[in-house]
């Protein structure tokens, strides 16, 4: 993985793949299989280790309980799936946006299109 990075860095980083499978699954109340469905769904992709053990991070984590709560409830894995990654590029987009407002509201009376009247 990444030892030049010193450990309390990576562990402060919820995009470092710390969990192994096991413990990933664990930490969900779920099984590995589920795990793998989510990849195969293409949700999230985890990390392989030089052995070609899967590895998640902290916000792959938080993004499979968040589909977890979804099948729990009754959705399709598929659907569920989908629906976080809509969730999550519609987050994405009211973040550029509000990036957006701040922008133009920081622009001077000159810089702003002025009407021919």
């Amino acid at each position: 993985m990444t030892a030049d990075i010193p450990l309390g860095d990576r562990l402060d980083d919820d995009d470092y793949p710390a969990y192994t499978m096991g413990r990933a699954a664990a930490m969900l109340g779920t099984t590995p299989a589920f795990l793998r469905a989510l990849g195969e769904s293409r949700l999230i992709t985890p990390l392989r280790s030089e052995g070609g053990h899967r590895r998640y991070s902290r916000y792959q984590l938080r993004i499979a309980a968040r589909a977890r709560e979804l099948v729990d409830r009754g959705t399709p894995i598929d659907a569920a799936c989908r629906i976080v990654i809509l969730e999550d590029q519609l987050e994405e987009a009211q973040r550029i946006n509000a990036e957006y407002r701040r922008s133009a509201g920081h622009q001077t009376p000159d810089s702003s299109v002025r009407g021919t009247g």
